[in-house]
């Protein structure tokens, strides 16, 4: 059976969601998940991404994320790889950490009240699940975006975007009593959420209007049969990579021919090497290669070796 088709374009909304594989926890403790949230930031840097929510739970997790360039699956691919080396790294383990593909659903974020439904369904995922005592507020929860959105601008995550939710709560102002207003509001629809309205959020492909649905089809229709393998998201970040080597190499002079010509372990092409890195999710074997600078396993202990000198 052929794959979905993975839906990208500048400014998409997901909710996505995965599980551990076989039903296996994917989060056996606090340490865990910073390596998660870790790793949802790199990907962030790398890729551009807002996160409008997030939530972890034992063995899933649901992320709602914007994407300003069409670049889901080439971050993904790498969001997920990383957490799941560092995870079977630390429990000396090995074989997958998740189930299969991972769950996308796009998003109609035109203020029309579905990205706030999205919202809420993963903020309020761990009063569903029992995670979060009757009495207690929400925000008891750690892991998860709520409580950071009850906090001050500078003392959130800077991936953390969170202004569209506040406004579709109609709270135009990231202020005190905004937030207060906000969590007054998401408090009562804990206690009044039935979990029914969720169901179109559990399934299907899509969640928004007819017509956000209709544009989204037409869009499919053209697509299909071009980069429907997924060639599109990457030249998105070959392009980013291009950008940033030709920013990198503009002051000093050098041309590729100077790349070709300089030792492999050279500091500059380290550097690079490690802003690509640390800026694209782009593989090693592609930066190696095009920086020439050996191969990826050696490249790999440059970068190890620049990492222990800091």
């Amino acid at each position: 059976m052929a794959r979905k088709l993975r839906v990208e374009y500048p400014g998409a909304i997901y909710h996505l969601l995965n599980r551990g594989d076989q039903g296996k926890l994917i989060f056996h403790d606090a340490v865990d998940r910073r390596h998660f949230v870790a790793a949802l930031g790199e990907a962030c840097a790398k890729t551009g991404w807002l996160v409008h929510a997030y939530v972890l739970m034992p063995n899933h997790f649901h992320l709602v994320v914007e994407t300003p360039q069409a670049n889901l699956v080439v971050g993904m691919k790498w969001f997920l790889g990383a957490y799941t080396s560092r995870f079977n790294r630390r429990h000396r383990l090995f074989g997958p950490v998740f189930s299969g593909r991972y769950k996308s659903l796009i998003v109609d974020g035109s203020r029309s009240g579905y990205l706030k439904s999205v919202c809420d369904y993963v903020h309020l995922n761990p009063a569903r699940a029992k995670r979060v005592a009757a009495k207690q507020p929400l925000k008891g929860f750690a892991w998860s975006s709520w409580p950071a959105y009850l906090l001050a601008p500078s003392n959130r995550p800077t991936w953390l975007r969170v202004d569209r939710l506040m406004g579709e709560w109609g709270i135009e102002t990231d202020s005190s009593a905004g937030r207060q207003r906000l969590e007054q509001a998401v408090e009562e629809r804990r206690g009044a959420a039935d979990g029914e309205e969720f169901n179109p959020i559990r399934r299907g492909w899509c969640f928004g209007r007819v017509a956000f649905r209709q544009k989204l089809l037409a869009r499919m229709r053209e697509w299909i049969g071009a980069d429907h393998d997924g060639k599109g998201t990457t030249k998105t970040a070959v392009a980013k990579a291009e950008r940033i080597i030709a920013e990198e190499l503009k002051p000093r002079g050098w041309k590729r021919a100077h790349l070709r010509a300089t030792p492999k372990g050279d500091a500059v092409k380290v550097a690079l090497a490690a802003r690509l890195r640390k800026e694209t999710a782009l593989t090693v074997d592609w930066i190696a290669e095009r920086l020439e600078m050996g191969t990826p396993a050696y490249l790999n202990h440059l970068l190890y070796c620049l990492r222990k000198s800091k």
